[in-house]
């Protein structure tokens, strides 16, 4: 499991940055909780302890970009609806 954790966390964290100019920002929030609840699960186990802090600080990172370009993208939005008087 600390390797799938790591492997979502990296697709996450390449999702979250470089989607987030083509609307795919959701995939990387999606692959990035999934990579936090694996990364968790697989840091109890000894041999993936390390692969699994790496795939959860990994998801941490791209789950908080993720929602923070969201939020801008949603401002962003808002202040461009506002200056047209849509």
């Amino acid at each position: 499991m600390g390797v799938a954790s790591l492997v979502l966390g990296i697709v996450a964290l390449l999702s979250s940055v470089v989607g987030g100019f083509f609307a795919l920002g959701w995939l990387g929030v999606i692959c990035g909780v999934v990579a936090i609840v694996l990364g968790a699960i697989s840091r109890k186990k000894a041999s993936t302890r390390g692969t699994g802090t790496a795939g959860l600080v990994c998801g941490i990172i791209a789950l908080a970009w993720g929602l923070i370009a969201y939020i801008a993208c949603v401002a962003c939005a808002g202040a461009a609806a506002s200056a047209f008087n849509f």
